[in-house]
This record gives structure tokens, C-alpha cells and sequence, in this order.
């Protein structure tokens, strides 16, 4: 039995991760720690709270004498670390958030988990302790469009304040293995995409938009190319480098899966035709707007190292993906406009001290 403290875990990739972990693994006890910033829904994980070996607990990552404690009590030698400010349009216009979350909140963690991991004398106790960081591709910054993929040993080149945030505290979480001995693994994932997704990001977007009929904004020329990675995928990643990861690694996780956005609009437009026709063609609704500020032109992920030495390969085709993150928010229509039209603001300050 295992015991993990999933940070970010009413978020996208963190309720995907813990609704994924307490399926697999129903013996072990999941502790989600997340702030309910505008991105994590206390209601995600609504399903979750029927379950005697999951809690939730309200709390900023900042707060090391809370971390502390949750290690403590709870016996926790597992910290998944998914809390995070991720959307670079935010980062562009207030970095300053990013760097406090990112930067400060991550350090927060590995000086709460040192202290109980390593200073508190109980080290034989927690000796199998693992700090898994989840980080980005997009602090490798931006590939021509023939240079090969990223690779782990590609140097750090971040051009938005998000990049910039996530590369420095990848750094931090590895100095505290070189430095202190606190055993930590780290993965760059590429673009993900699935159920839960705060419709900011371009797919969760593109879909909410179609249905109302709403512009489909696209900077620039649209051909700015990502690799697409599907959730469940990303958190099947998560566990093998958890239970075979090597301690001071880092693992890209990808699905050899390039598009470029205009391309993705595309294909999202035309299934939306089949799924929920309404009016005309849904790709008349793209729209071209000036391009955000250091745009980068290309990500792409080379996974070869988890998929050699830890056997992992996404299930999930781009086709069979983008069909079931489509029928999801068709399926669950309430969930994103009570998250984008104010009412889940209403509820957590009737619930909860923001």
C-alpha cells in the first residue's frame, strides 16, 4: 500500500491522474492538496470523495508547515506535484502568479518534504520516499520545423514567463537530489488533452465555442506545431516512472502525434459537424487574430527513453482520443459552463475562504 500526496489534484491532468491512481491501485490512500485556483474544481472530484482512501484538503502549496504536516500524519512517501500556472497567455500579462506557484511553491514543497524525508530523523521510515515533478516540453523552447524532437538531454531555451517558471524549478527539484540526497524524478510532457480541461486551452476551447457558436480565435497563421498527447495516456506515464523510474531522471512523455493548430481546428470543426451539426460548417467560425507574443513555432516530444526503459507507449491514437475528449464535453455541457460562467466562483465562496 502506498500512500501519495497529489498536488494540483482538482485540476486537469491532477483529477485525471487521481481518478486513474484509485482505479488501479484501490489500496492505496490518494491526499490531493490544491489551492481551487479559477483552473481546480473542488466538484472534479465529487466521485472521489465516495472513495475511504481518498481526502481532500484545501491548502496552497506555499504553506510548508501544512505540507509538513499532510507528510507526516498521513505517512506520505509519494508526492505527485501537478500544482502549477499553466496557461502562457496568463503568464504573458501576470507573470507574477507563475513565479510564486512555480518557482516559489515548488521549493516550498522540497524544503516541507526534506525536513520530514530527511531531517526528522525518521529516515529508515521514509528511505523509499519520491518527489515526481511534473514539468513541460516548453522549457526546451521552439524547433524548426525539420530539427529533431526533444530529447532529455536538450538544453533549456524557455520564452514565455510559464516556460521560464517551470524550467527554473525543474533546476530546483533537481539540485535538492545533488545537493541533500531528497530522491526525485521529473517529467516533460507535451501538450495533453482530455476530460476536465478548463476550456482556456485550445481543444477544450475550440469545442466550447462551437457550441455556442462563438469566433475560434487562432493566432496568426495557425501553424505553430505541438505535440498532442492524450490524459490518461500522460498519467499511465506518471506510473511507470513512479514504480521503475530511476531517482534523478528525467522522462519526456509524448504521443508521436504533431499538429499543427489550424489543423487541429480543423479536424475539431468537422467532427463537431458530425456530433452536434448546428447551423453551418463550424470551421466558418475560425477566426485569425494577431499572434501572442513569443509564440514558440514547434514542440515535439522524443519519448524513446520511457518507452525503452520503462515499456511505455500511449493506447490512446490521436483519432480515438479527440472522439472521446469530444463526446465528453458534449456529454457533460454543464460541467464547463458552470466553470466558465461564474457559478463555480459563486459556489467555492459559499464553500470555501478563497
Amino acid at each position: 500500500m502506498r500512500s501519495l500526496l497529489v498536488t494540483g489534484g482538482a485540476g486537469f491532468i491532477g483529477t485525471n491522474f487521481v481518478y486513474y491512481w484509485l482505479n488501479k491501485y484501490p489500496e492505496d490512500k490518494v491526499v490531493v492538496l490544491d489551492a481551487l485556483t479559477y483552473a481546480g474544481n473542488r466538484q472534479n472530484l465529487s466521485e472521489a470523495d465516495k472513495n475511504p482512501n481518498f481526502e481532500f484538503v484545501h491548502g496552497n502549496i506555499l504553506n510548508q508547515t501544512l505540507v509538513e504536516q499532510l507528510l507526516e500524519k498521513k505517512q506520505i512517501k509519494t508526492i505527485v506535484h501537478f500544482a502549477a500556472e499553466s496557461h502562457v497567455d496568463r503568464s504573458i500579462h501576470g507573470p507574477d502568479e507563475f513565479i510564486n506557484t512555480n518557482i516559489i511553491g515548488t521549493h516550498c514543497l522540497l524544503k516541507a518534504a526534506k525536513t520530514v524525508w530527511l531531517d526528522s530523523g525518521q529516515t529508515n521510515e521514509f528511505s523509499d520516499h519520491l518527489f515526481h515533478h511534473v514539468s513541460t516540453d516548453e522549457v526546451y523552447g521552439t524547433l524548426d520545423p525539420d530539427a529533431p524532437a526533444f530529447t532529455e538531454q536538450y538544453q533549456y531555451l524557455p520564452n514565455s514567463p510559464y516556460a521560464a517558471s517551470k524550467a527554473s524549478s525543474d533546476h530546483i527539484v533537481r539540485s535538492y537530489y545533488h545537493t541533500y540526497g531528497l530522491n526525485t524524478t521529473i517529467s516533460n510532457c507535451s501538450n495533453n488533452y482530455g476530460p476536465y480541461q478548463f476550456p482556456e486551452k485550445l481543444i477544450s476551447l475550440v469545442i466550447a465555442n462551437c457550441l455556442d457558436r462563438k469566433p475560434l480565435p487562432i493566432y496568426g497563421d495557425g501553424k505553430q506545431i505541438r505535440d498532442w498527447l492524450y490524459v490518461e495516456d500522460h498519467n499511465r506515464g506518471i506510473d511507470r516512472i513512479i514504480h521503475n523510474g530511476q531517482v534523478d531522471n528525467t522522462y519526456n512523455i509524448g504521443g508521436n502525434n504533431e499538429w499543427s493548430n489550424i489543423d487541429i481546428v480543423t479536424l475539431v470543426c468537422d467532427l463537431m459537424d458530425q456530433y452536434h451539426p448546428k447551423g453551418s460548417p463550424h470551421k466558418e467560425l475560425i477566426t485569425h487574430i494577431q499572434d501572442r507574443a513569443g509564440h514558440d513555432r514547434r514542440y515535439a516530444i522524443n519519448a524513446n527513453k520511457i518507452m525503452n526503459e520503462l515499456s511505455f507507449k500511449p493506447i490512446e491514437t490521436f483519432e480515438t482520443g479527440i472522439h472521446k475528449t469530444i463526446l465528453w464535453y458534449l456529454d457533460n455541457e454543464n460541467w464547463w459552463r458552470f466553470v466558465m460562467d461564474g457559478s463555480y466562483r459563486d459556489w467555492l465562496d459559499k464553500n470555501y475562504k478563497i
